[in-house]
């Protein structure tokens, strides 16, 4: 698989599955033995959590759009520094939506194989800041006067 065809995929992944919801294209961009790093406690690592991930990520920020700032290629890995802009429209992990607009940076790494799926991949995104962009966790400014 060449360099831009890994950059392309996870440009269609961002894109078509999380953007618009598309679950089917995972099984084009992702393998069967998949094996998600990142997983959320308590669900397997595997290409099903995956696709509830985006599900659950879709119906609580209905509107979110992913932005790739950088994009990364070598041997069989691609990274991608992207920032995540949504409103919290419907509940996530227990937190009724708050109509809050979050935005929340991070990075991937995806390891493909020699038919161009995603193997593995790992993730870092800010979810400290995304939880007091909610107003679940304080930022510490409250109390400063305006």
């Amino acid at each position: 698989m060449s360099l831009e065809s890994q950059k392309a995929a996870i440009r269609r992944f961002y894109d078509e599955v999380m953007g618009q919801g598309k679950l089917e294209v995972l099984d084009e961009l992702v393998a069967p033995s998949y094996v998600e790093h990142s997983v959320q406690p308590g669900m397997p690592a595997n290409k099903e959590s995956l696709a509830q991930i985006v599900t659950m990520l879709r119906s609580a920020f209905p509107d979110l759009k992913f932005t790739i700032e950088d994009e990364l290629a070598e041997g069989d890995r691609a990274v991608c520094r992207t920032t995540l802009r949504a409103t919290h429209l419907g509940d996530f992990m227990g937190i009724p939506a708050t109509n809050r607009k979050i935005e929340v940076t991070g990075i991937d790494i995806v390891r493909f194989g020699p038919d161009g799926k995603a193997l593995e991949h790992w993730a870092n995104q800010d979810d400290f800041g995304m939880m007091q962009q909610l107003g679940v966790i304080p930022t510490g400014l409250e109390d400063e006067p305006v």
